[in-house]
């Protein structure tokens, strides 16, 4: 059995290493006014994130479908709880979300990016052991 700290989907949310989940992919938080930034290596097993030149403008298409999933979901919702036809009531709501969700979309478009769109890329249990 795996240990908790290096299961999936608690990786997944923390933004940890794919390969050995254990090494931040963020120097800092999601929200905050010095932007995120990425680091460029794992601290702990070494892998370089940005796989080649350009390797993270795939990320962006990620980004956009979750945008997309987050617009029609609010629209949805907005629909539903209102009853509303006011256009202004939609675009002010869903502008709203698209500029408040950006930083999530950001970080999380690059974990997807690297946890399952990047063929090669695996988890190895054997990195995530202290180094002797």
């Amino acid at each position: 059995m795996e240990n908790n700290e290096y299961k999936l989907w608690p990786a997944v949310l923390h933004a940890k290493c794919p390969r050995c989940r254990r090494g931040d992919m963020f120097a800092n938080s999601m929200y905050g006014f010095h932007g995120q930034v990425m680091h460029q290596t794992c601290s702990h097993c070494g892998l370089v994130y940005e796989r080649e030149p350009g390797y993270f403008y795939v990320a962006m298409f990620v980004s956009y479908a979750l945008n997309v999933a987050q617009m029609v979901t609010a629209a949805v919702a907005i629909s539903i709880l209102t009853g509303s036809n006011n256009p202004w009531l939609y675009v002010t709501i869903i502008l709203s979300i698209a500029v408040i969700l950006s930083p999530f979309n950001f970080r999380y478009s690059r974990v997807v990016l690297l946890y399952w769109l990047t063929p090669g890329l695996h988890y190895h249990p054997e990195m995530s052991h202290d180094k002797a």
